[in-house]
């Protein structure tokens, strides 16, 4: 009976210390009462509609006004993230937890931040290759704890994100088309902008940062005039830069570019094709729009069968919303004016494989009269393993120039710029990470939220770099400046010294000129030759 007592005791006291821990918390916005969660110090609400259901008549339209709601509603729980094919989804399916109705953020704070406070904000946009992932793959207590209000958001995926069709093109003229994502993302930062305050945000002091397609969402957003104002810093990781990564397909105008030979409005066609809607009218286009949800997502396949015609277009250039790729605005300094931070993993080998080349000597000759000076760069002694050369030269190519050359172009229109390259490898990924820091892996460090999939302990040394990461990020949201108290300076970039923070293998940060200097040179010598290092073998 003692025994009974005791655990009785027990539990009860247990109970009470959640009980203390885990309250209900309330706040107005416009369209109506929230009752989020407050744990501890953080005060968290999840699964906000920052717009209505993009469903039936609105799907492929601009993102709709939120219908107000009566009483209060419950914001405990993540929405569903967008519609999505892959990542355990079986075939005729769509990945478990996923649905069309998917336009839904979530927001931590903390818990004493009141209206008035005026916390910076920072606005996280997911990767996945425009075709998965999710704002709920997160979480941002460690944000919190630095003084910083973090928003994630979802936004349309795939066919449902970007596609065009000609009668879509015909209907509503006066809305843009084509990238409904980049309109998603726009009515998320529009919902942060009118209702941050309630919860003790800044509205005039929003960061927005992204990796992989969420880092090329970031560049769209710095480039896309109606969403100038939305945001006043912005970080892209592993996010590119330059033309010919998820960039922006002409919307119906035919090898109008060698990256990009076939219109966006074209691929639209063959994807009502593979579904037996023939045709290219109004009526066709509401057969599309019934299509069941599992058609449009349709597995993630983007060409209809093993090469077969392209039915996925990815981003599209509309000239009305996306009014040109950003490395064309880059070039003429109509981007955003605000301060940057870019910069990527030092082995990118989850991007994009630009080089079809079997062998070193293959790739090297792709190169033509700059043929040497490549090899000088990436094999000077000439015993590296094709594999990594390979590598180096992919994550150069996409990432790492490009990033570069976005962050020359901000300085030249008077923007603090800071580069980054990250090249820790976690001791538990060890054993697949040959040659450095693969795509995405300074994610889980800038979120300070550590896991080895084996579940192993996270390493001391490696908790460290992930509190200096978040420091810099969340210093950067507050003042422009990563720099901060105790933390190892990193450089601001400029064109004379090159000075960028470089996060060593074992974790140490060390700002210095870029070490990747000669292979970013030939790579920037390069682009300016495309078309003609393109016929030589698939660059």
């Amino acid at each position: 009976m003692k025994s009974t007592l005791s655990i009785l005791m027990v539990l009860l006291i247990a109970f009470s210390i959640n009980a203390q821990e885990t309250k209900r918390t309330e706040v107005k916005i416009k369209s109506g009462i929230l009752r989020g969660v407050t744990e501890g110090d953080v005060s968290i609400f999840k699964g906000i509609p920052f717009a209505a259901p993009p469903v039936g008549e609105f799907r492929w339209r601009p993102p709709q006004p939120v219908k107000p709601w009566k009483g209060v509603r419950d914001a405990s729980e993540f929405g569903p993230n967008c519609a999505q094919g892959g990542w355990g989804a079986a075939p005729g399916t769509i990945q478990a937890g996923s649905s069309e109705d998917c336009l839904y953020l979530n927001l931590w704070k903390p818990a004493d931040a009141r209206s008035g406070s005026k916390l910076p904000v920072m606005v996280w946009i997911h990767g996945g290759g425009f075709t998965g992932g999710s704002g709920s793959g997160t979480s941002g207590d460690k944000f919190v704890k630095q003084g910083v209000i973090l928003v994630t958001i979802n936004y349309r995926l795939g066919r449902l994100g970007h596609f065009a069709f000609p009668a879509l093109t015909k209907e509503h003229p006066e809305e843009p088309k084509g990238s409904y994502a980049f309109m998603d993302q726009i009515a998320a930062l529009r919902w942060v902008k009118d209702n941050i305050a309630v919860f003790g945000g800044d509205p005039n002091n929003v960061t927005i940062f992204g990796q992989s397609a969420g880092g090329v969402s970031v560049h769209s957003l710095l480039t896309i005039p109606v969403a100038n104002g939305l945001y006043q810093k912005a970080i892209g990781e592993s996010s590119g830069g330059r033309d010919g990564v998820l960039t922006g397909r002409p919307i119906n105008k035919e090898n109008a570019d060698p990256l990009y030979p076939v219109s966006a409005e074209t691929i639209g066609v063959n994807f009502a094709k593979k579904h037996g809607i023939e045709g290219t009218d109004a009526a066709a286009l509401a057969k599309l729009r019934v299509l069941p949800v599992e058609e449009i997502v349709d597995g993630g396949q983007e060409t209809d069968g093993p090469g077969g015609p392209r039915i996925y277009s990815g981003p599209i250039l509309d000239g009305t919303l996306v009014v040109e790729t950003s490395e064309s605005a880059y070039n003429a300094g109509r981007q955003a004016k605000v301060p940057l931070i870019i910069g990527n993993c030092s082995a990118e080998i989850g991007g994009a494989f630009v080089s079809t080349a079997t062998t070193k000597e293959e790739l090297f000759s792709q190169f033509g009269e700059l043929e040497a000076e490549a090899k000088a760069a990436y094999d000077p002694d000439g015993n590296k393993e094709f594999a990594e050369v390979q590598t180096l030269f992919n994550t150069d190519w996409v990432w790492a120039e490009p990033a570069r050359f976005t962050a020359r172009a901000f300085i030249a229109v008077g923007e603090p710029s800071y580069v980054y390259h990250f090249g820790l490898v976690p001791a538990a990924m060890k054993q697949w990470a040959r040659y450095g820091a693969g795509h995405g892996t300074e994610v889980g460090f800038v979120f300070g939220n550590l896991m080895n999939r084996d579940g192993s302990p996270v390493a001391p040394e490696e908790k460290e770099v992930a509190k200096m990461m978040n420091a810099y990020w969340t210093n950067f949201a507050k003042t422009g400046d990563p720099n901060g108290e105790g933390l190892p300076v990193w450089p601001l970039y400029n064109t004379q010294d090159e000075n960028i923070l470089d996060v060593q293998p074992d974790g140490k940060p060390v700002g210095n000129p870029d070490p990747r200097k000669a292979r970013l040179d030939v790579i920037e010598k390069a682009f300016k030759d495309r078309a003609k290092i393109q016929s030589r073998g698939g660059i």
